[in-house]
């Protein structure tokens, strides 16, 4: 199993944050994403750039406070957690992915590929919060 874990000061208020990152239908700020598809209110599913889904199941909806889900592809299943707490007028998040690789080639990558996909997510989110 692979885990990375990333943690920021975010430009914006709880609430303004925690809708932002929590709204599956609104993956406009997303830079890797093409579509998302909402399956019902526990599971949706992302879809990258190139077509390749992703479904979420969410476990736990604290609102303002921590979401968490099971992920599953063809490539990984693993767990996302994300908390947030109010540091002023910003928002201090933590987001924590904890993976297991399907495929012996790929497992070598994936730490990684998901470090370099929680920067992105996280400078996507960054960008949208200050534009």
């Amino acid at each position: 199993m692979v885990v990375c874990k990333i943690k920021a000061t975010l430009p914006g208020d709880l609430q303004r944050v925690w809708n932002l990152v929590t709204n599956v239908k609104d993956y406009s700020w997303r830079s890797d994403l093409s579509r998302t598809e909402i399956l019902n209110q526990r599971q949706f599913i992302e879809y990258t750039l190139d077509g390749f889904p992703t479904t979420f199941t969410v476990d736990v909806w604290e609102p303002y406070s921590r979401w968490e889900f099971h992920m599953e592809s063809t490539r990984i299943t693993g767990r996302w957690t994300g908390t947030f707490q109010e540091a002023g007028s910003a928002t201090q998040v933590e987001f924590t992915e904890a993976v297991t690789v399907k495929s012996k080639l790929f497992a070598p990558f994936a730490k990684l590929y998901l470090k370099r996909q929680q920067a992105r997510f996280l400078a996507d989110l960054t960008r949208a919060l200050e534009g």
